[in-house]
């Protein structure tokens, strides 16, 4: 990955923020990466992967996704969401090393990963949840933030008692959705009149195969 300093330095991993506690489990490491590390990242990343402009099915319509987006993964780990079928490519090499680094030092494990290129203020994500089938029950959802902060927010499905979340999402940032998160939860990164830069957005998780042929 270039000159950039390893990501497996031995380096202070900043406590995690918790975030949610209620019907879910989620935190926020605000400092997972150096400044030097995210701006490297993202340079890279916005370069080498294989941005694709996808479209889904809403209403009889064909629309396209207010972002860009690419699968990456290990083979066979297909995913669908919006009617949309996902072939993962083979994995970057700077993926592969990033996903590794997560790994080691989040003590956690992944097939695949959805990046995100959210051009300007224009692009965004609406209200949703990761709760596919091929996810599993209770998936775990690890999200790296790259570039320009953008307001991120999570809200309950069903319980008024519980306040919503809002935040902006640092450049570096790990966000970690696990638990019953998925079932309860849902979340966006809304449009913005901002003047914004790009942002990367990369969301590692385990995808199972859904039968004896796949999806």
């Amino acid at each position: 990955m270039g000159n950039q300093p390893s990501l497996f330095d031995e380096q202070a991993t900043d406590e995690p923020e918790v975030l949610i506690r209620d019907d879910g489990d989620v935190r926020l490491y605000r400092h997972w990466l150096s400044g030097e590390e995210s701006r490297a990242l993202f340079y890279q990343l916005e370069q080498e992967l294989a941005w694709q402009q996808t479209h889904i099915q809403m209403h009889g319509r064909r629309l396209p996704v207010p972002r860009l987006d690419v699968w990456y993964g290990d083979a066979g780990h297909r995913y669908r969401y919006s009617g949309v079928r996902f072939d993962p490519r083979p994995w970057s090499r700077t993926l592969l090393t990033l996903k590794q680094a997560l790994e080691v030092r989040q003590g956690l494990t992944f097939n695949s990963v959805l990046a995100n290129l959210y051009r300007s203020g224009r692009d965004s994500v609406a209200w949703h949840s990761d709760d596919e089938p091929e996810l599993g029950r209770n998936p775990v959802i690890a999200s790296i933030s790259l570039g320009a902060e953008r307001r991120f927010a999570l809200r309950h499905k069903t319980r008024k008692d519980l306040p919503s979340v809002r935040l902006d999402l640092p450049d570096g940032s790990l966000l970690v959705m696990a638990g019953a998160t998925q079932h309860h939860w849902e979340h966006e990164l809304a449009k913005t009149a901002r003047a914004v830069g790009p942002r990367i957005n990369l969301t590692f998780r385990t995808v199972f195969e859904t039968g004896p042929s796949g999806l």
